[in-house]
């Protein structure tokens, strides 16, 4: 990053949750997962108004397809093992939802999103990437985004996050009035088991680095169970997340009588608690509920710290369909680097896209908006 355009690079992301510290911290701990990039956006003076981050990956298109959709696509790959199987440029953050960086002379996004529509082809086909993704951005920018699809980008689903408006004064009264009769029941009978069988204590930490070799193998165990994969995080972005971003990021710490056995990575920004990652120990998981006493935990912590809103990370809907959460969607933006491959994917994409195929998704009662 040249030393003139720091405070640019500072200022274009500072309304963020993830910040330009985050997606340094993503850039040097996950670097081998992908090749992080940033695209300095210069107008007719010469004069750097917005810099963007960008990285390239190598992914598959058939992840999150069920059988029926990939058992075709794999007899193609018994001649041609990477069909489907792309080089990527994608627009966003490797490690979580994606923001635009607003540029310094208005504060506004809306310059950005135009200089990159211009820009992006150019350096795709420099960097000999097939595809151009916008990848995971929140329902709010598609009012800007949107124009993107004059410009051969198709819009499509990501896995979306779910959100929880914490209009209650406590975990007790949300049990009272936001849930059915026979999920309030289930819960309570949950928490008198988890609370009447062990000794399950919480703390709040700013800095996991002292306890990050007992976090690692948590969130690696539920990462292993996951059919969606993207980043996989490891002891230096937990580290790291805490010591440079300690205004921003809580570590949430369940113990079993003094063995930690499970963690949540969160964010908080702006009266918003973002549920990012977790950890848990199955092999205590199960008997003691710990999936639900720790949401539950973050969700007492979130209302004693002021926080307006609950928003959690994609994935694990059914649970979340039933504590009354709702869908916030995010969006793909995708066009092909090469121009007469874009109605192939125009039409290709919406079939691919994961959330048409999750049975838990479409129960929610905002799923229209996925669209």
């Amino acid at each position: 990053m040249p030393l003139l355009d720091q405070g640019v690079w500072a200022s274009g992301l500072s309304a963020y949750a993830t910040d330009h510290r985050y997606y340094e911290i993503a850039h040097q701990t996950l670097g081998s997962q992908f090749q992080h990039r940033y695209v300095v956006l210069k107008d007719r003076d010469g004069l750097t108004r917005a810099i963007q981050p960008i990285f390239i990956v190598y992914q598959d298109l058939m992840t999150g397809t069920p059988n029926f959709v990939r058992e075709p696509v794999e007899i193609i790959r018994r001649r041609f093992p990477s069909f489907l199987k792309l080089k990527m440029l994608m627009v966003g953050c490797s490690a979580g939802e994606g923001d635009l960086a607003r540029d310094v002379s208005t504060g506004r996004i809306q310059w950005t999103a135009q200089a990159l529509r211009e820009a992006l082809p150019v350096i795709a086909k420099r960097l000999k990437t097939t595809l151009i993704v916008f990848k995971d951005f929140p329902i709010t920018y598609r009012t800007t985004l949107d124009e993107l699809r004059s410009a051969g980008f198709t819009r499509v689903p990501s896995m979306p996050a779910t959100g929880l408006t914490l209009g209650f004064a406590d975990f007790d009264e949300y049990l009272r009035t936001r849930l059915s009769h026979s999920m309030r029941k289930n819960l309570r009978r949950k928490f008198r088991k988890a609370d009447s069988e062990a000794a399950i204590a919480v703390e709040v930490l700013t800095d996991a680095t002292p306890v990050v070799e007992e976090l690692l193998p948590l969130y690696q165990a539920v990462f292993q169970r996951s059919k969606l994969r993207f980043e996989e995080l490891n002891r230096s972005y937990l580290s790291e997340l805490g010591r440079r971003m300690g205004d921003k990021a809580r570590f949430l710490v369940w113990r079993l009588n003094g063995r930690i056995v499970a963690f949540a990575s969160l964010l908080v920004h702006d009266g918003v608690l973002k549920d990012n990652y977790i950890g848990l120990d199955y092999s205590v998981a199960l008997d003691y509920h710990l999936y639900f006493v720790t949401w539950r935990d973050t969700i007492t912590w979130a209302l004693q710290n002021g926080c307006r809103k609950y928003h959690s990370a994609p994935l694990n809907y059914d649970p979340k369909l039933h504590f009354q959460m709702h869908l916030e969607p995010l969006d793909l933006y995708v066009r092909a680097t090469q121009d007469w491959l874009n109605p192939f994917f125009a039409q290709l994409l919406p079939l691919l896209e994961p959330t048409r195929y999750d049975k838990a998704i479409q129960k929610f009662a905002n799923k229209a908006e996925l669209w």
